[in-house]
């Protein structure tokens, strides 16, 4: 930690204690410059105490790299996902490796194996390989993560962010509470009263949305409130195939449920096979993304659309602006969800 007595750094113009070089970093650390350098690129020869003492200089005095003109070819891109099992990351990583065909640039791909954050060896692997830019993927960074990319001069954009990424932090998401007021809305116009909810993990903050604008449509209609409805899932098939089971075994089952995205649809669509339920003449169910599989499933599921692959090349040009020193026209945006009316919803049976 620092103390009172350690050298006020200044920068090459002696006007701030900011902005210090990397001769000033490795003098206040007690270190050389080349161990200075060592830590800034993620080599691991270097004691654990000295990299912190260096890590914390680098933080508390705002190192900043020359930042670079622009790509190389043979740049690198890190794209970490908070997992991998699934058609939705492939949509993302179709729409990043577009742009980044185009830009000349190879993706690394990698996932926090289920962590909202990824772990401090990923971290250190990012630092080693120096990429242009780094795309978190339903994950987020710590603030010492944010610190040591942000004293490299790696930019990091969030998709769909677990939490709130807080103003400063370079965000692209899509109208979630829009998306779960308007698959709840379509089910109330259709007559449904009784409308079940399968939602994704309630820590992050896309499903929490969702919920929310489903609630806001009962509200709207003067529909009351059941949390008795409202399953938590965790956005996989097997949690859509267990939730509709409980929701459709109640003596008062919902005649529609609104799940947190396709694959908890189609586990919901074998739950109700199951119970011998015909979709939609028993049950009406809608899913969110519409990935490419909503449109062959039987009968063809209406879901919400999450436009995917727009997010992911929007995130990609926006740490591409970043990583050239371009000042973007916004750091945080979230595009348009719809409703995709397809033959899984119908009015209730009589």
């Amino acid at each position: 930690m620092s103390t009172a007595r350690e050298p006020r750094l200044r920068s090459e113009n002696g006007s701030s204690p900011t902005g210090a070089t990397l001769a000033e970093i490795a003098r206040a650390a007690g270190v050389s410059a080349p161990t200075v350098s060592k830590v800034l690129n993620g080599r691991s020869d270097v004691a654990p105490a000295t990299r912190l003492r260096v890590e914390e200089l680098l933080q508390q005095h705002e190192y900043q790299p020359r930042r670079r003109s622009g790509p190389a070819p043979s740049s690198l891109l890190d794209l970490v996902f908070h997992e991998l099992e699934s058609p939705w990351a492939m949509e993302v990583i179709r729409g990043v490796e577009a742009v980044a065909r185009t830009e000349g640039l190879s993706l690394v791909v990698s996932e926090s194996a289920g962590r909202l954050s990824p772990g401090q060896s990923w971290v250190d692997a990012v630092l080693a390989r120096r990429p242009v830019g780094v795309i978190l993927v339903l994950s987020d960074l710590d603030q010492a993560q944010r610190d040591q990319l942000t004293s490299r001069g790696i930019p990091y954009v969030v998709i769909d962010p677990a939490g709130d990424p807080g103003p400063d932090v370079p965000a692209i998401g899509a109208t979630n509470w829009q998306g779960g007021l308007s698959a709840a809305r379509h089910l109330l116009e259709l007559g449904h009263r009784r409308i079940g909810v399968i939602s994704g993990p309630a820590r992050m903050m896309c499903s929490r949305a969702r919920v929310d604008g489903y609630r806001a449509a009962l509200d709207t209609a003067g529909v009351p409130f059941d949390e008795s409805l409202v399953a938590e899932g965790d956005f996989h098939h097997e949690t859509g195939y267990t939730a509709g089971l409980e929701l459709l075994a109640r003596p008062d089952r919902p005649t529609a449920i609104c799940t947190g995205n396709d694959l908890q649809a189609l586990g919901l669509y074998e739950a109700a096979r199951e119970l011998g339920l015909r979709i939609p003449d028993d049950l009406s169910v809608i899913g969110f993304d519409d990935l490419p599989l909503a449109r062959w499933v039987g009968p063809p599921l209406t879901t919400v659309r999450q436009p995917l692959v727009e997010m992911a090349e929007s995130a990609i040009r926006l740490v591409l602006d970043l990583a050239r020193g371009e000042a973007p026209a916004t750091r945080q945006l979230d595009l348009a969800t719809r409703l995709v009316e397809r033959s899984s919803t119908a009015p209730p049976a009589a």
